[in-house]
């Protein structure tokens, strides 16, 4: 669902039309998720028990609450978690890597909107064509 409310939130304003609803559908939805996880680690102090790919691969989702203009502190399992995996050697040290290049749609193409808003199935074969001819 992050995945979404990323969508809408960093590239839908850069295409053209209303995108209210469905910037407003998926941060409610990040919310209700991020409510379950509170229930969860409410029990307990990593998702599945101990530390695991479970909070490996949750973690990065959880990120990016300020842009999604989420208080994070509503959910004080999950702010508990996550100062505990962010403090990780390991996890800043990754959290590093490539922090100079995360631009969140600043100065997407044109050529870029098109294909993240309008691809099916007959754009992908046209970019198929094309590629072959190259």
């Amino acid at each position: 669902m992050t995945g979404q409310v990323s969508h809408f939130v960093n590239y839908a304003p850069n295409f053209p039309g209303d995108h209210s609803y469905s910037e407003e559908r998926y941060k409610n939805e990040y919310d209700r998720l991020l409510g379950v996880m509170d229930r969860i680690l409410n029990e307990r102090e990593f998702l599945a028990g101990d530390y695991s790919i479970a909070d490996m691969a949750s973690f990065p989702w959880v990120t990016a609450y300020k842009r999604y203009e989420v208080d994070l502190d509503l959910f004080s399992n999950v702010r508990r978690w996550f100062d505990a995996i962010k403090s990780r050697p390991a996890v800043r040290k990754g959290i590093d890597v490539g922090k100079a290049a995360r631009n969140f749609g600043e100065g997407i193409s044109k050529e870029s909107l098109k294909t993240m808003f309008k691809q099916d199935a007959k754009s992908i074969a046209e970019m198929a064509k094309k590629k072959e001819k190259e």
